[in-house]
């Protein structure tokens, strides 16, 4: 544990925090700029929130710009992720924040989903999803973090379709699991486990209660049971990260394995004996959605898609199309997601502070919720009740 103990000593909370390398280093008075990719339904009115909170937690850090993206803007103009787009990011943002898309899910000629795209052209290799329980929630709390490899697996859209002899047709997709990406999100997750522990540390040190009891733990998920090629590279890599690079990763951080299927029968049974899942893309994105079940619904948690050197943070709900425009989306997890930017970007204080205002908002303010959540409340009445709790 000595290494959790050195963590400790000088640990900052957060879910990201020091893990990516660009940090919020703006000379005094300067304003750090932030890009804001709504792009469709929903999108158009979280981003907009998210933004409001940002202003009020920090006021006068930031300088906003629009970009343009999603499947209404390939609509408008054939173009779905504008060159301009990704080269803005690049050349002028410390990060950013996505809306919603809503791609269709029968084909489109010419059309491809912009946030893949995204984290492919930005090298946002992981998707980081914290799943927890509001502070002074009742029942066993719920703390997870589920990382999730974000440029692999059948993502890649390798797909063909073919005719028979018969006429009847055959669908081929191909799944692309590397030794390189596999190894590059085990390193995260054991990083990111050490961290977690330390911010345990911590917190015991200063008197707080803290539910998980005994070392870090990360779970490897895959089902190498029947892709024994593919997955079986996958859990053969992340193991020998934790085997061979780092002597903290295999001595202050517990492992264990779950066929996916399994993952997600214990996840709903005994979410609380998780600490950070790590997987594949698709599973990754199964089990993730899923989990949001366990704290109230989709629209409270947020993600980051986190590179080396910037983050794009996204709620993890879609666009929503059947109430886009009607004023009752649920703001929290965009919120949430602009506070893990703020983490990305060294603003510590200023995240822990959104996070707690969103707690408190959640767990005693209960008439003011949007519907997904059981109340009558609005985008802009729970975006309000947040700013006033910060």
């Amino acid at each position: 544990m000595a290494t959790l103990q050195r963590l400790a000593a000088s640990v900052q909370i957060g879910a990201i925090g020091s893990l990516t390398s660009r940090a919020f280093a703006s000379a005094a008075g300067s304003k750090s700029t932030i890009g804001l990719i709504p792009a469709d339904g929903i999108g158009r009115e979280v981003i907009p929130a998210a933004r409001d909170v940002l202003e009020a937690v920090a006021p006068n850090k930031f300088n906003f710009v629009h970009l343009d993206a999603g499947f209404e803007h390939f609509q408008k103009t054939g173009v779905a992720l504008p060159d301009e787009t990704v080269e803005r990011l690049k050349g002028e943002c410390a990060g950013a924040l996505f809306g919603a898309v809503s791609s269709p899910s029968h084909k489109v000629a010419g059309y491809s989903s912009p946030i893949v795209a995204l984290r492919k052209k930005m090298d946002l290799y992981a998707n980081v999803r914290p799943v927890a329980s509001p502070v002074g929630a009742t029942g066993t709390p719920i703390d997870m973090l589920i990382i999730r490899e974000n440029t692999e697996c059948l993502y890649i859209k390798s797909e063909r379709l073919e005719t028979l002899p018969d006429g009847t047709k055959i669908a081929w997709a191909d799944r692309k699991i590397t030794e390189t990406a596999s190894k590059r999100i085990g390193r995260m997750a054991f990083r990111m486990a050490l961290q977690r522990g330390a911010i345990r540390e911590a917190r015991r040190a200063r008197g707080e209660t803290v539910a998980w009891e005994g070392k870090p733990r990360v779970t490897v998920v895959h089902k190498s049971n029947v892709l024994s090629v593919s997955d079986g590279l996958f859990r053969e890599s992340v193991l020998s990260v934790r085997n061979g690079e780092d002597k903290a990763f295999k001595d202050d951080v517990d492992l264990e394995e779950q066929l996916v299927d399994s993952m997600v029968y214990r996840m709903f049974r005994e979410p609380h004996k998780f600490d950070v899942a790590v997987a594949p893309n698709l599973y990754g994105d199964i089990i993730s959605d899923g989990a949001a079940a366990l704290v109230g619904s989709l629209g409270v948690v947020a993600s980051a898609n986190v590179g080396d050197s910037f983050v794009l943070g996204e709620p993890v709900h879609g666009s929503a199309p059947d109430i886009a425009g009607r004023g009752i989306a649920n703001p929290v997890a965009a919120i949430r997601s602009a506070a893990l930017l703020l983490e990305h970007m060294g603003l510590d204080a200023e995240a822990t502070r959104i996070h707690s205002a969103v707690d408190k908002v959640l767990s005693e303010q209960a008439a003011i919720l949007t519907p997904d959540l059981g109340g009558k409340g609005t985008t802009r009445g729970v975006t309000d009740a947040v700013i006033k709790a910060l």
